[in-house]
């Protein structure tokens, strides 16, 4: 046979593999009464987002949009098969009352295709942990993030809210793009807060923690991108190699400064109420659920504790020197990029309703006059309910992430009363809960697309069903983190706003286009602002 033939017909026949190894799953969803979006090779029902053609916001709103009638509906990620949720009780079923059934986030790296005692950092963090070690883990960690802690903390956060308005004083308003102010502002909280150093990136503005922290949230460098194509079209292959998510001199870098810092603390007796600190007592055992010893006053938004969480482990878990620097990572991870940009939205909102704007400032001015010129304390902070209906309002538009997923551990029945719905999700399964399409739904919030903070003054946020807003998850596996992201959040606000008016620059972009393909949320061009300097009264 000819050579040339022979290389013909196998290039012809490992083109047939290939597409039969992506399309062998593509009629998943015909034996399911329930509509599904159409699938391609390859591209599964996600091309629009592979492509760049939309952000991953307007992605999940549209696919949300597309079956109004409908509860569950199917789409492809790629080659995987995911039953979308479209439905608040459904989804309270899901993630609260059957959360037996649907434990386990589906992990991007599976444990069970991984060498023993992988050395893949990725795997130890708390979001893809999964079963019992997850549970150890939450129920370990859960102490660090409760509101006793939380006010331990606050005055590592004042400083920093304090160092960037210092680091704004000018005599005359000017225009900034207001993300890299805020990065900049999470990246100093973080450094305190996490780590127990204390850096000013307003001043060193290319410190190693700004640079690394800008690596780490961005998912659109192509090494980065190619890895988490890779475990989704050939899961076992990139865990055998054991390829990280993370780079390798990004972990080297915190695991060389963790251990410095335990290190430093241990020879000394340094006790800082940091989260080291927590830390170092968890991975002791040392570290236990407390009852509030006051009425805490939380944010509306604020994710609640499941009981399992207050209850402690006949054994506790001791925590791994690479398990604690993990945490520490994916607590960068979601604080340096997500909370800014969070910030950033919420002052983009009050510069476009000066109403709005004004309102708020009034509350603030009345809370600075009652502390009688001491720095702002962490109860009056929790006691601002008007800041507090803004900051959830804000992310009800853009939540910081615009779904969240569950892994089916066991087949489920799904039915309602109507008995128009009637399907077995499969054990192995994946479950999307469109975050953004519930949060932009008329039925549950009128003019949608509206900035309205009364839709969570106290009558009216009463009438919001429960799995309809989801801004930090829901469920036994919510964000752990919360309280401390909401804290840094009306922190910063306060204290901007109460030295600043925002209004637009010729740069506001109206309306704001995010950026598109598989992308965190961001304003494709920035978004500039002018802060124009209050005359503060002595």
């Amino acid at each position: 046979m000819d050579i040339n033939l022979v290389y013909v017909i196998g290039i012809i026949a490992a083109l047939v593999a290939l597409y039969v190894y992506l399309t062998y799953n593509n009629g998943f969803f015909k034996k399911y009464p329930i509509p599904c979006l159409p699938v391609e090779p390859l591209f599964g029902s996600c091309r629009r987002l592979l492509l760049k053609q939309a952000s991953f916001n307007d992605f999940i709103r549209t696919n949300y949009e597309r079956f109004p009638d409908a509860k569950i509906f199917g789409m492809f990620e790629v080659l995987t098969p995911m039953f979308v949720i479209r439905d608040p009780e459904l989804v309270k079923q899901i993630t609260v009352k059957d959360f037996d059934h649907f434990i386990n986030h589906r992990p991007l790296i599976k444990a069970d295709s991984l060498r023993t005692n992988s050395s893949v950092m990725f795997t130890k963090v708390l979001f893809n942990l999964t079963d019992q070690r997850w549970r150890n883990v939450r129920t370990t960690l859960s102490p660090t993030f409760t509101g006793s802690k939380m006010r331990q903390m606050f005055a590592m956060i004042v400083e920093c809210s304090e160092n960037m308005v210092h680091a704004l004083d000018r005599p005359t308003g000017q225009e900034y793009e207001v993300k890299d102010l805020f990065v900049r502002f999470t990246n100093d909280i973080i450094a305190s807060c996490a780590f127990g150093v204390r850096i000013n990136s307003f001043k060193d503005k290319q410190n190693v923690f700004f640079r690394y922290g800008k690596d780490l949230t961005d998912f659109g460098r192509l090494h980065v991108f190619l890895k988490m194509m890779g475990y989704q079209m050939f899961p076992k292959l990139m865990a055998w190699l054991e390829i990280d998510i993370f780079d390798g001199k990004h972990i080297q870098f915190f695991t060389e400064l963790f251990r410095q810092s335990v290190q430093e603390r241990e020879q000394h007796g340094i006790v800082r109420p940091d989260m080291i600190h927590l830390l170092m007592q968890a991975g002791k055992g040392k570290l236990r659920y407390q009852p509030q010893d006051r009425e805490e006053v939380e944010g509306f938004a604020t994710a609640k504790e499941s009981n399992e969480e207050k209850i402690i482990p006949e054994h506790m878990v001791m925590l791994s020197e690479s398990e604690m620097v993990a945490q520490c990572l994916i607590f960068f991870l979601a604080g340096f990029d997500t909370i800014a940009t969070l910030m950033s939205f919420i002052v983009y909102e009050l510069t476009l309703a000066p109403d709005i704007q004004q309102r708020l400032y009034d509350e603030i001015q009345q809370v600075n006059e009652q502390l009688e010129g001491k720095s702002l304390t962490y109860d009056a902070l929790q006691r601002m309910r008007y800041l507090d209906m803004i900051v959830s309002e804000t992310l009800r538009k853009w939540p910081p992430a615009p779904s969240t997923d569950r892994l089916c551990n066991q087949d489920f029945r799904i039915t309602d009363a109507s008995d128009e719905l009637d399907i077995t999700i499969p054990k192995g399964a994946i479950v999307s809960i469109p975050i953004v399409g519930l949060h932009h739904d008329p039925r549950f919030y009128p003019n949608p697309d509206r900035f309205d903070p009364e839709r969570f003054n106290d009558e009216n946020k009463q009438k919001i069903p429960l799995g309809a807003y989801l801004p930090f998850g829901i469920g036994p596996r919510n964000c752990i983190a919360s309280r401390f992201a909401l804290m840094e959040v009306k922190a910063i606000i306060y204290h901007l706003l109460l030295h600043y008016e925002f209004k637009r620059s010729n740069r506001t972009p109206v309306p704001v286009q995010l950026a598109k393909g598989f992308t965190p949320l961001r304003a494709i061009n920035g978004i500039y602002l002018r802060l124009d300097p209050r005359m503060i009264e002595a």
